[in-house]
């Protein structure tokens, strides 16, 4: 793969997503690729900008390029361990390799930069758009890109620190880049947020796959946890709960509504993902059944979660089974036979798929018999339990490389866990159980009290909760629980754990073309 710095990729959408068809393409015009090429003067100027921003967006976890690549949000923490590996996710959990060569950090942080500099384009067009141009749209569309923003700092401040801040558009080759003190950073991000609130719709207003004011509330609480202010955390996550935008789904909805399931799987259906077909849960999902111009669907996250158990003899693919999967990872010992109580909705055969059957045909002794006690089958990745929020399946299309369903990016199920997590923090150890509460009687889980709240049954709540849905590494860097948590409950196929990991390496490139100023690396690598 070709490695770009941080002066190169940081730049390179800035030309993508402004770039004008107006001229013959054979005419010569050798503008540089740093030089905004569309001028921001007009709604359809921004909505333009706007599809652009999110098609960066997206590519946050939307790769093919390196298909292990979203097993580093999961391997080396307390869910996944490695199944059928491709190769970027070996670091993060053999971490004796993590060094600052490492492909899938310098993946994500240049996807961060690309995403602030098509943020500050708009915002700084949007600051200069002229009075023709309503001002309550410039507030809106500025108040979009500032969520993005702050969510991209977000992610940089969570896994790597102190990093650059960049808060004007890049138009020019920069060698001069300085780390920022995270402080700095995490102001940044606070005001971003707090300026765009008012000014984004409520849910019931805003187009689908739009930022509402619910996604900046729940991103400010969380960064309020990040930053040791739970009051305040609180004070928004209670705002997303009480606003009359968003409930959980607590009954049978959607296009297999009269078969066989629960409502808990139904949110993870295509053609139930989205508020306008029926999913009241949803505050931010990144639409991937209806791409816009540019976007990726090659998207992995089928392939890394579902097993490839048509390579047992006696299996065929099938839609009950979640399409063609790879299992480039599986679920931890902890997760498959630790976590779950067997009433628990959440454990349900439609949610996690625990039992196979062969359904070959062309095998009759095998067919309609249960899967076990295979030999001579790796059943780390052919037979194992996966969640099945991936499945996928098209018959036109049996090898399926990439994955078509939504992102779900912030539903109200992970609100409640970070408001009791907010709760935790103050010592409201009442209120934190109701949070909890709420999830676990939509589960149809046992109700729990006072006295078990900890951050520990937090975390094991959001884990039965946002399987393969959470980003589990940025969970547990943020709480500062990731060593805790593998040394105890995943501590097998971990190797080389370290506190200097707690910290990702910022990509060796990026530091070698910084030549005008000293970018330093983390401790360690």
């Amino acid at each position: 793969m070709k490695r770009i710095g941080l002066m190169g990729l940081a730049l390179l959408a800035a030309a993508q997503l402004l770039s004008s068809c107006k001229k013959d393409f054979l005419d010569e015009d050798p503008k540089s690729l740093y030089t905004p090429q569309t001028v921001l003067t007009d709604s359809l100027g921004f909505e333009a900008a706007m599809g652009g921003l999110q098609s960066v967006v997206r590519e946050q976890y939307t790769r093919s390029d390196e298909q292990g690549l979203l097993g580093m949000m999961q391997l080396g923490t307390d869910v996944a361990i490695p199944g059928q590996i491709q190769g970027a996710e070996i670091p993060y959990y053999n971490y004796n390799l993590l060094n600052s060569q490492d492909v899938a950090a310098s993946v994500m942080w240049s996807w961060a930069y690309r995403t602030i500099n098509n943020c500050n384009q708009i915002i700084q067009g949007a600051a200069a758009a002229p009075g023709t141009l309503r001002q309550g749209y410039k507030d809106r569309i500025s108040g979009e890109a500032r969520f993005y923003r702050a969510y991209a700092y977000n992610f940089l401040a969570t896994l790597w620190g102190d990093v650059p801040l960049i808060t004007q558009p890049v138009t020019t080759p920069r060698t001069d880049f300085t780390r920022t003190p995270i402080a700095e950073v995490n102001s940044l991000i606070i005001s971003d947020l707090t300026a765009a609130i008012p000014n984004l719709y409520v849910a019931s207003r805003a187009a689908s796959g739009r930022i509402t004011k619910g996604a900046a509330q729940q991103l400010l609480g969380e960064v309020y946890l990040r930053t040791n202010q739970p009051a305040l955390a609180e004070a928004q996550l209670q705002a997303v709960v009480n606003g009359g935008q968003y409930s959980l789904i607590r009954a049978r909805y959607g296009v297999k509504s009269t078969q066989p399931g629960d409502y808990f799987a139904d949110m993870f259906i295509v053609g139930n993902q989205r508020r306008n077909q029926g999913n009241t849960e949803l505050i931010w999902g990144i639409e991937q059944q209806l791409l816009v111009p540019g976007a990726t669907t090659s998207a992995q996250q089928r392939r890394m979660w579902v097993p490839a158990y048509y390579n047992v003899n006696g299996m065929l693919l099938a839609d009950s089974l979640g399409g063609r999967g790879i299992g480039r990872m599986r679920l931890s010992n902890w997760v498959d036979y630790r976590l779950y109580a067997a009433q628990d909705m959440r454990n349900s055969k439609y949610n996690l798929k625990r039992r196979f059957y062969y359904n070959n045909p062309a095998v009759p002794a095998l067919y309609g018999r249960r899967v076990t006690g295979l030999t001579g089958s790796d059943t780390i990745f052919f037979i194992t339990p996966y969640t099945t929020k991936w499945n996928q399946f098209d018959p036109t299309d049996t090898f399926g490389f990439g994955t078509i369903k939504d992102l779900t990016m912030m539903r109200l199920g992970e609100t409640y866990l970070l408001l009791a997590e907010a709760q935790l923090n103050q010592n409201k150890l009442s209120e934190a159980a109701t949070s909890i509460n709420m999830l676990r009687t939509r589960a149809q889980a046992a109700q729990v009290t006072a006295s078990q709240m900890t951050l520990d049954f937090i975390l094991d709540e959001r884990a039965r909760e946002l399987i393969g849905e959470e980003q589990r590494r940025l969970t547990l860097i943020r709480t500062g629980t990731l060593i805790d948590r593998v040394t105890r409950l995943n501590p097998a196929p971990v190797l080389g754990l370290t506190t200097k990991h707690l910290l990702l390496p910022i990509p060796q490139s990026t530091i070698d073309l910084n030549v005008g100023a000293t970018l330093g690396q983390n401790p360690g690598y």
